[in-house]
């Protein structure tokens, strides 16, 4: 069985797939479907939704459509979620890699490292390396990732602590493979599963973290973001909700996809388990 038909049998695994397949299908079809800068003024101030078939989500103080902002938004807030997630476990992996089949100073120092930088909530970490880098696209992911790889540095340490004793270490000793080759190429393939369902909540928690650097202002001004919409209507919450509403029920959506997937994710590891 695979791991994706394992996840498809639960229900929680289908519904987060789904979700996540209508929005990867939104984010794709976004430049065919809303052609031209979604930041650019193209109807009447403040046009109510479900009035003009041309912009049916309507539009935001400035004119700009909504559903072309939502559309595009979706692009950004999906590639900041892969991306953090795709970097902090790589980095992760790589840290506790080395820490975990190497041992003494270097799991001390690279364990230390780790500590240094969970003290520092991931939010409060974020918003001060874009403070200096500036707002972009790339900076967001990396200043999420820095926030995020020490749980996957910890539990790929402990997955490889447990595995360097087995038999297939010891033969690949043997054969006088190199002890770096041995951690990576023989070791960490083994230890991922459980890292790998970190995703998820790395993930989600770049979707927020994402946005509420764009609320605050520290999002890319280039790029559409649902959480710069958020802020957008936030002074016309009586008069215009659909403006925060539309963004912010997209934002509960995406993270519900994801935490949903998730949770297939993990159902499916424990029933392959058994036959691993």
């Amino acid at each position: 069985m695979t791991m994706l038909s394992a996840m498809l049998r639960s229900g929680e695994g289908r519904a987060g797939l789904v979700l996540l397949a209508l929005f990867a299908a939104l984010a794709l079809t976004a430049p065919f479907v809303f052609p031209g800068d979604p930041l650019a003024i193209s109807a009447p101030p403040l046009l109510p939704p479900f009035t003009d078939s041309a912009h049916p989500l309507g539009a935001d103080r400035l004119g700009r459509d909504i559903a072309a902002e939502l559309a595009w938004g979706s692009r950004t807030t999906l590639l900041v979620a892969v991306a953090s997630a795709l970097a902090s476990l790589l980095l992760g992996c790589l840290v506790g890699t080395l820490a975990g089949f190497l041992g003494g100073w270097t799991d001390d120092v690279l364990m230390r490292l780790s500590d240094a930088f969970q003290t520092v909530p991931a939010f409060l970490l974020a918003m001060a390396l874009i403070s200096v880098t500036g707002p972009s696209l790339p900076a967001i992911v990396l200043a999420i990732a820095a926030g995020a790889w020490p749980q996957p540095a910890r539990i790929a340490r402990a997955e490889i602590r447990s595995l360097r004793e087995r038999d297939f270490v010891a033969s690949a000793r043997v054969a006088g493979m190199h002890p770096l080759a041995i951690g990576f190429r023989e070791i960490l393939p083994n230890a991922l599963p459980p890292v790998i369902s970190l995703a998820a909540i790395i993930a989600a928690a770049a979707v927020l973290i994402e946005a509420a650097l764009s609320f605050l202002g520290f999002g890319d001004p280039n790029r559409p973001s649902w959480g710069s919409m958020v802020a957008e209507g936030r002074s016309l919450l009586r008069s215009a909700p659909s403006l925060s509403l539309v963004p912010g029920l997209a934002l509960v959506a995406m993270v519900l996809a994801i935490h949903l997937t998730g949770r297939g994710y993990a159902k499916a590891l424990r029933v392959r388990e058994p036959a691993a």
